[in-house]
């Protein structure tokens, strides 16, 4: 048996977030035993937490979905940083937690309890083609018209940024998942002004059988640096996503320097033991 946690982030409520499972001591699982068990536990992610193959890491994650691995997610760093943490994990730099995973060292900072994460650089940017804009518009049920501007914010998972006229066409959205194909999909829409939230945001990823994720860091790092980098979004954010599915998540965005951190609160809902 191994410890196991599942960890509700981006959220200060429990039950209100984005859960993650977290198997700790996972050294000797197969990974065909760590995909399986993703498929079981049928969240968006599923992690497990390994000792540091590279000099500077505090530790090694690899993030299953229920359709594969993925070599980066932001609400699964938080989540198993976490639990990591709780478990008695000690960085070796104390404020600063390295992690391992397939796109290299990931930095996370921890101000009194609050995680954040240093948005890793983008593995595809730029223009979107203008069909594949347009497929993308035609499986969401949405108008030329609805659509500031597109643009690839990819940092592992394969993201498509859409920048929508406002927070009520994002949360209108009722997508037609056959339709999008292999596209990993994040539409975001400015709230209105006075709101503790700047943002609306939604993702959709039915081509890792997510079909729509509650809330997502990765989506919003690649998001904020498009939208920051555009002067499209101040430098310090609020972004809220979930409220399609009855959560709210609130991500944190803030630009220091050449970073960009995307973080928030995180609550451990379940301890345990898993047999694997």
């Amino acid at each position: 048996m191994r410890p196991f946690s599942q960890v509700d982030v981006f959220t200060s409520e429990f039950l209100r977030g984005n859960p993650v499972a977290v198997v700790h001591d996972a050294e000797g699982i197969p990974d065909e035993e760590m995909a399986a068990f993703a498929r079981w536990t049928n969240l968006s992610e599923t992690t497990f937490l390994l000792p540091p193959t590279q000099a500077g890491a505090d530790y090694r994650l690899r993030i299953f979905t229920p359709g594969g691995e993925l070599p980066f997610a932001g609400h699964p760093t938080l989540g198993s940083a976490r639990a990591w943490l709780e478990a008695g994990g000690v960085p070796a730099a104390s404020g600063r937690i390295v992690q391992e995973c397939e796109v290299g060292l990931v930095t996370l900072k921890d101000d009194a309890g609050r995680l954040a994460f240093a948005a890793p650089p983008l593995r595809r940017s730029g223009p979107v083609d203008a069909r594949d804009v347009r497929a993308i518009a035609d499986a969401l049920g949405l108008t030329a018209d609805d659509i500031v501007d597109a643009a690839w914010v990819d940092n592992g998972p394969g993201w498509v940024g859409l920048l929508l006229r406002d927070a009520d066409t994002v949360l209108g959205l009722a997508p037609d998942f056959a339709a999008m194909g292999g596209f990993q999909v994040g539409v975001i829409g400015p709230r209105p002004d006075g709101d503790d939230a700047a943002f609306e945001a939604r993702a959709f990823c039915p081509g890792i059988a997510v079909p729509e994720d509650p809330v997502t860091g990765s989506l919003n790092a690649g998001l904020a640096q498009w939208l920051i980098g555009s002067g499209r979004a101040p430098s310090s954010y609020v972004a809220q996503q979930g409220t399609a599915l009855g959560r709210r998540g609130l991500v944190r965005v803030s630009a220091d320097g050449g970073d960009i951190w995307v973080g928030g609160d995180t609550v451990v809902g379940v301890r345990g033991t898993v047999e694997l």
